[in-house]
């Protein structure tokens, strides 16, 4: 086909009759065409969609574009930030000889701007504190980041049940914990006329999964006070959509407390916004940075709850947004469910390399003008395939284009910027005082302590009348020998005396005889 024809393919496929956004130029045979502006419909961006390339590529820059262009137009936007380089969205460009000829290229003017910002945080990192109270997880989605089977799901479903019924919050996981404690120990005649008996091995179980997620920071996340998901949704003065970055290098070694809360977000989220349906532009955008950390260390379990959730979210008017290496980080259920797709290089070192590359190139649709499995390794940084879902829902033809330039930096805030931010933060003092309430932990512990207590009052009480029954036989047993000791000492007198009037009646009478005799015989 001519190049007027594509020309006229591209503008007719990248037409939208909604507000949209300008992600670059198309490209053919290694030129920019001009008037040939690659868009994206703000319409179907609720279909979520995918950034991939190699590392060096420019894929979180391609991140930092589409989210201050959403920030214009009045969407507010969340990014995972990982590798901590996307702060610089809060800061303007410099500006540079090469962004200028990138944009005479395209046919656009640069102009350099900024994007209201808002820093999260989920550890130590400087930032508004995200947490979550174990109570608004549920036992489903609580069990569910355990990788717990049946069985035990079933133990959580008790905890859960208890804690409702006896009106005791159940917010840390600390709390959880003294719940089960109690449950298994002190409480277990009570637990088990209500609700019946619970396995101790499970129960040890559960205990080591909990300690597994703790040592990954979860118990940092886990308590009060609950992030409102209403706070994503600010708009600045001038009416742009604030920028909400989590701050999350420190977490890049524990993928499990990333997904549990990736997956609590998005539930939180799911629950509280509204039915939205079709708007002519998302309530939110969720960019998800590095996501093979999500998916490469969650269970089968968590995967369908997030393969769920990705199906589910979307009629909120909430696009998410997968930014990774290559679509094979991302399992088949939830890459057919990215109807935005924009590829960036991929590199062919190892023969699995390749073969990796013939696969991402079947997810995109064919092309008349593009070889598109050899085109994958020759792009530039910059560069990328891409294709969108148009406003009937239909996939626009594949383009190779030539992405504009961020107009915020393209490098980290200082430290000294990043504190300015927070000083201005409205939501900052919210969410980081510290609040530790009375809950199951307070509560049940002082029944533990009462039963513990009770039982030692009680162990003294056996102790104390067991020695007072041992004291009295003792006694008992001293006067009885007495007596048999007085008994014999007095028998032994008897019989003496006894003994002695017998002998004096024996001798008598054998004198009496003696006398007798001896008269007889003229003894006497």
């Amino acid at each position: 086909m001519s190049k007027d024809k594509f020309i006229e393919k591209i503008n007719e496929g990248y037409t939208f009759k909604g507000p949209s956004i300008v992600l670059g130029g198309a490209m053919l045979d290694g030129e920019c065409q001009t008037d040939t502006l690659v868009r994206l419909p703000l319409k179907t961006m609720n279909r979520h969609g995918l950034i991939a390339g190699a590392t060096g590529s420019g894929k979180t820059k391609t991140l930092q574009i589409i989210a201050e262009q959403l920030s214009a137009n009045s969407v507010p936007v969340l990014l995972m930030d990982i590798k901590g380089d996307l702060s610089g969205i809060a800061a303007e460009s410099p500006g540079h000889v090469k962004i200028d000829e990138r944009h005479v290229k395209i046919g656009i003017p640069f102009e350099a701007g900024t994007s209201p910002v808002e820093f999260l945080t989920l550890s130590d990192e400087k930032g508004a504190r995200l947490r979550a109270t174990v109570s608004e997880f549920g036992p489903v989605l609580f069990s569910k980041i355990l990788d717990l089977t049946d069985t035990q799901s079933g133990i959580v479903a008790v905890v859960f049940k208890y804690c409702d019924d006896k009106k005791i919050p159940l917010l840390d996981l600390k709390d959880f914990k003294k719940t089960l404690q109690y449950m298994t120990g002190e409480g277990k005649e009570e637990i088990q006329g209500d609700y019946g008996r619970l396995s101790t091995a499970s129960v040890g179980t559960i205990m080591r999964k909990i300690v597994e997620i703790e040592q990954q920071g979860a118990d940092i996340f886990f308590g009060e006070t609950s992030f409102d998901t209403d706070d994503l949704l600010r708009l600045d003065e001038n009416g742009k959509g604030m920028v909400n970055i989590i701050r999350l290098t420190d977490i890049q070694d524990k993928p499990k407390l990333f997904s549990t809360f990736m997956l609590q977000m998005l539930a939180e989220i799911y629950a509280t916004f509204e039915e939205e349906g079709d708007l002519e532009q998302p309530k939110l955008v969720i960019f998800v940075d590095e996501a093979h950390l999500v998916f490469e260390e969650a269970s089968d379990a968590l995967l369908d709850q997030i393969e769920a959730m990705v199906k589910l979210i979307r009629s909120k008017g909430v696009g998410l947004f997968f930014v990774t290496q290559n679509p094979k980080d991302i399992p088949d259920d939830v890459l057919g469910q990215l109807g935005m797709k924009i590829q960036h290089a991929l590199r062919a070192f190892t023969a699995k390399d390749r073969k990796a590359i013939k696969l991402a190139a079947q997810n995109y649709p064919d092309s008349d003008y593009y070889d598109t499995e050899t085109l994958l390794t020759e792009l530039g940084i910059g560069e990328a395939l891409i294709t969108v879902l148009n406003e009937k829902g239909i996939p626009t033809p594949l383009v190779h284009s030539l992405l504009r330039a961020p107009q915020s930096r393209m490098d980290v805030l200082t430290s000294a910027e990043i504190n300015a931010i927070l000083k201005k933060s409205a939501i900052i003092d919210k969410y980081n005082k510290e609040v530790d309430r009375e809950s199951a932990y307070e509560i049940l512990g002082k029944k533990i302590d009462a039963a513990q207590e009770a039982e030692h009052q009680e162990k003294l009480k056996k102790e104390m009348e067991k020695a007072k029954k041992s004291s009295s036989r003792s006694r008992k047993s001293q006067k009885s020998g007495i007596e048999k000791m007085v008994d014999s000492t007095v028998g032994r007198q008897v019989g003496r005396t006894i003994a002695r009037e017998v002998t004096r009646g024996i001798l008598g009478a054998l004198g009496l005889r003696s006398t007798r005799s001896r008269k007889k015989s003229g003894w006497f």
